[in-house]
């Protein structure tokens, strides 16, 4: 466990660009365990039917951005 750590501490040393990189080729290196066999249509539709019966819990697409601004200042 100490090589994790001893690595991880070596990595947040690092500039921005090189974890970046770092971190693409790590996740590169996984396999697609994360993909959807219908490619997401199942999840959509599931969101879709729960806003149609709740329009409560739609937000625009000027609130959506309106909070990712918040989050940023």
């Amino acid at each position: 466990m100490s090589t994790i750590v001893e690595i991880e501490k070596l990595a947040l040393d690092l500039s921005d660009q090189e974890r970046a990189t770092l971190a693409a080729n790590l996740l590169d290196s996984l396999p697609a365990i994360l993909s959807d066999d219908d490619e997401g249509v199942a999840e959509a539709l599931r969101r879709d039917k729960e806003i149609e019966a709740n329009h409560a819990k739609a937000i625009s697409l000027a609130e959506l951005d309106a909070k990712i601004q918040g989050r940023r200042d």
